[in-house]
């Protein structure tokens, strides 16, 4: 996706629990790499706020929990601002999660957004399924961060693509990215038929690994397994699922079991 503009944003949505620092170190790991700016935003509902029926009483609690928030945000903020010498500006708001996400991202038109997933609840990110609603309303690029690796400037990335040839081709920003991602690069394929469980071989351009696997009810919790054990820090997915090579073999993803799986940092394309 090409913006309009001659700088990227990132649109960090943090629900402010203990792993948002890593969250937020990873995006602006990010940002740095692509030359890209930086925000963050948070909603909290009103269930969480107000529990009188006394509306002098819920207007103090209101004022209280708005205090308490910015606070919160600040201190997530300012050591990451200080690591990377950069302006992160923030805001938040009081309502519906999805409601107020989905006019923030239609107002501020981000070019990438940056996500974290809790181990427990992959989905329960600031809300109920935020991931698969901000993956149905932005057409972008999103990014789920993981506690395991932090996306560094000064850390070549370990890249793993599944069932696509051609990682960040229509990224405006590809090039910056692709100077921060080690060699050779690994590509995973799950196909309905193989002769062996996993086979091996080298791609005709010579800077990346192909790893085929054969579908089966443990594929996806073994890739897991086989992106830790590689130490794959980043992991990209193609939301089209396209492959000009295998596409009568590839397996169709479910984007939402891959996210509920991997524990591997994931760069979903854009539509």
């Amino acid at each position: 996706m090409k913006p309009n503009r001659n700088t990227y944003r990132l649109l960090v949505l943090s629900d402010l629990h203990k792993s948002s620092s890593m969250m937020l170190k990873s995006a602006a790991g990010l940002a740095r790499i692509i030359k890209a700016e930086i925000e963050v935003f948070h909603v909290t509902k009103p269930s969480d706020i107000v529990a009188s029926e006394n509306q002098l009483s819920a207007m103090r609690t209101i004022n209280s929990k708005h205090t308490t928030v910015d606070k919160k945000i600040k201190n997530l903020i300012t050591p990451i601002v200080k690591d990377f010498g950069m302006n992160i500006p923030y805001s938040f708001a009081f309502g519906n999660v999805k409601n107020e996400i989905g006019t923030y991202i239609k107002k501020q038109r981000p070019d990438i957004i940056v996500l974290g997933k809790r181990k427990s609840k992959p989905f329960n990110l600031i809300g109920d399924r935020i991931t698969e609603f901000v993956l149905n309303v932005h057409d972008g690029p999103v990014l789920i961060t993981s506690d395991r690796d932090i996306l560094s400037p000064n850390n070549d990335i370990s890249l793993g693509f599944l069932n696509s040839s051609k990682p960040f081709l229509n990224l405006a920003f590809a090039e910056d990215l692709m100077n921060h991602i080690q060699k050779p690069q690994i590509s995973i394929k799950i196909i309905k038929n193989s002769t062996s469980e996993k086979e091996v071989s080298k791609s005709m351009d010579d800077e990346t690994i192909e790893y085929v696997f054969e579908q089966n009810d443990d594929t996806i919790r073994n890739l897991d397994k086989y992106l830790s054990k590689n130490n794959i820090s980043l992991l990209f997915i193609d939301r089209e699922q396209k492959d000009s090579d295998n596409t009568n073999k590839l397996i169709s993803l479910d984007i939402n079991t891959v996210i509920g799986k991997f524990n591997t940092p994931l760069f979903i394309s854009g539509k």
